[in-house]
This record gives structure tokens, sequence and C-alpha cells, in this order.
């Protein structure tokens, strides 16, 4: 084989190493935008899930009544949160036995 047939194969596969690390590159770098992607839509599609979420107020502690209209109006106030979908039934019924006592 002559010096230039030798140049000849040796730029050949050379080229063709390039060539070959050069489209692995590029599909490595097309995995890592794919992945990206897909990552901060999912973090978008939580944040949006986070945010269409309902807050809930915790129901205010009671304290004991001090005289029948305190009692009477502290229960009105009860039945117009549980009626206002604030609490549920349960926390008004626990509500409720804490202000009459039972």
């Amino acid at each position: 084989m002559g010096l230039l047939a030798g140049m000849a194969k040796t730029a050949v596969v050379a080229g063709t190493a390039q060539a070959t690390r050069n489209a692995v590159n590029r599909r490595q770098a097309n995995k890592n935008v794919k992945a990206y992607s897909e990552a901060t839509q999912q973090v978008q599609g939580q944040q949006v899930v986070y945010a269409q979420q309902p807050q809930q107020a915790a129901p205010a502690p009671v304290a004991a009544p001090t005289t029948q209209e305190d009692t009477i109006s502290k229960l009105e106030r009860l039945g117009a949160l549980k009626d206002q979908g604030v609490i549920t039934d349960e926390e008004f019924q626990s509500q409720k036995a804490k202000i009459l006592g039972t």
C-alpha cells in the first residue's frame, strides 16, 4: 500500500469516526431536550393541580358559653358555617357537643 492510499484510508476512517461521534452527540442532545421538556411539563402540571385545590379554613375553637344567648348565637354561627360548606357535618357535630357541654 502506498503512502497516498494509506493517507486516504486514514482520512476515511477519521471522517467516519467524526460523523459517528456527531450523530451520537445529536441523539443524546435530543434525548436530553425531550427529558427536560417532559420534566417541565410534569412540574407545570403539578403547579396547576396545586393551584386548583381549594383552601380549607380550620374551624375556630369554640369556648364554653356563659349564658343561654351565647349558646344560641354560637350554635347559629356554627350552623351557618356548616350551611356554607366551611365545616363538615362531623366537625359541626363535634363543635355542637362542645358548645352544649355534652
